[in-house]
């Protein structure tokens, strides 16, 4: 006997199949945070995570993004959560520390072969390194840059950037005795993380450490050098008082709006600056490597950040997969005008290379000398107690002297 099924039946069963399918195609769904500022925009990120989604279509992405101030604490606070907080993350090359200590990233050292490893920047490398573990997959490869307005400079009979941070200040005097500008530089010393970067150039560049016989120790010489540069630069008039409030953000904005002939900040600043749109010195923005304390030298700070597996996540295979896709050099390449890639032979390819040949240049050598920041579990509260010895110092509150010994004392008493 042949039972025949009724339209509706049919229906039903369509249903149902169509039902199946469609939770087949979105079995997995991950939540991954990212930050607001600097490197890839959140277009970009939006974007790259559509083109990953219509390759996986069993994979949806929900996405958050915070400031970078926010970014840490919420990767704390979602410890909570267990499986219902992040699958992936963003983290900051100082964070791995103490992220180990307390258990926030999952170890992903037997998913990164050797091989791969060996064709990224060692720079990009130890930033999810920490205990011989890698605990992510290097993404963002920065550093902080020196940008010139080129058409300053020539007004000021000024034919080349300066070669040392010597140099630099000299070159401002004479822009600001010509009155080419009123404040020649710009930076970002809020009392925030993008403060501890620039000071952390500059000790680079002052060949300056944090530790002194395995202690963390802020008054050698090289760090003093670097605290005395900064006050002295804003006590005669050459940065702009009101880099003690700003950001990134802030610093790009006024270099673009031609406000400063020199500024310090990350790759992302270069083709923003050159685009027409939204700077108004575009086509007269010039870069090279932060500068060391003598003429053919380099400073850097290690500004690199990673994506990682939150600890809670259930679905680490599916998180690796979206880390493995947003971090690929074919990714990397095609959104190279923000972010510069951690491959090492994308510094090669011309489509990379094109219409931001100069900033390559200066990657070269600037990844090269990245300094990092104190490596400790304790960075979070370390990174406080710096910022605000060192503003102290930039509001004329304490001498350089008092602010940088108290700041050894305190980091002392956090081991």
């Amino acid at each position: 006997m042949i039972t025949r099924l009724r339209p509706t039946s049919l229906c039903v069963l369509s249903a149902l199949a169509f039902g199946f399918s469609a939770n087949a195609l979105a079995d997995t769904t991950l939540s991954a945070l990212f930050m607001t500022q600097a490197a890839y925009s959140e277009t970009d990120i939006r974007a790259m995570t559509a083109e990953f989604t219509k390759a996986h279509p069993d994979i949806k992405v929900n996405l958050e993004f915070v400031p970078y101030e926010a970014l840490h604490d919420k990767i704390v606070a979602a410890r909570g959560a267990g499986d219902k907080g992040y699958d992936v993350v963003l983290f900051d090359a100082i964070w791995p520390a103490e992220f180990t200590k307390f258990g926030l990233l999952q170890d992903v050292s037997s998913r990164i072969s050797k091989e791969e490893a060996g064709k990224i920047f060692d720079g990009a490398i130890s930033t999810v390194t920490y205990q011989d573990k890698r605990w992510g997959m290097p993404w963002i490869l920065d550093t902080k840059y020196l940008y010139y307005n080129k058409a300053m400079l020539a007004k000021a009979g000024i034919s080349a950037p300066p070669t040392s941070w010597q140099e630099l200040e000299q070159q401002a005097e004479i822009l600001k005795q010509k009155n080419v500008v009123k404040y020649p530089l710009v930076w970002s010393w809020s009392q925030s993380e993008a403060l501890i970067c620039d000071y952390t150039t500059l000790v680079s560049a002052f060949k300056g450490d944090f530790y002194q016989n395995g202690k963390l120790n802020f008054t050698n010489p090289g760090a003093m050098k670097a605290i005395n540069y900064m006050k002295e630069t804003l006590d005669k008039g050459l940065t702009n008082p009101n880099s003690r409030e700003y950001l990134e953000e802030d610093v790009r904005k006024s270099f673009s709006n031609g406000d400063a002939a020199f500024a310090l900040n990350w790759t992302y600043m270069y083709n923003m600056a050159n685009d027409p749109k939204q700077s108004k010195v575009a086509g007269d923005v010039g870069v090279v490597p932060a500068p060391g304390d003598a003429a053919g030298q380099a400073s850097g700070v290690n500004g690199s950040m990673g994506l990682g597996i939150a600890k809670a996540s259930t679905h680490a295979d599916q998180a690796w997969e979206y880390i493995s896709y947003m971090t690929s050099q074919p990714v990397q390449n095609k959104y190279a005008k923000l972010s510069l890639p951690i491959w090492k032979s994308s510094y090669d390819d011309p489509d990379v290379q094109k219409g931001q040949e100069s900033l390559i240049a200066a990657a070269k050598t600037s990844l090269n000398v990245m300094l990092s920041r104190p490596v400790t579990p304790s960075y979070s509260q370390l990174s406080t107690i710096l910022q605000q010895n060192v503003q102290s110092v930039l509001q004329g509150k304490a001498p350089a002297t008092d602010a940088m010994a108290a700041a050894t004392q305190s980091a002392d008493r956090l081991r």
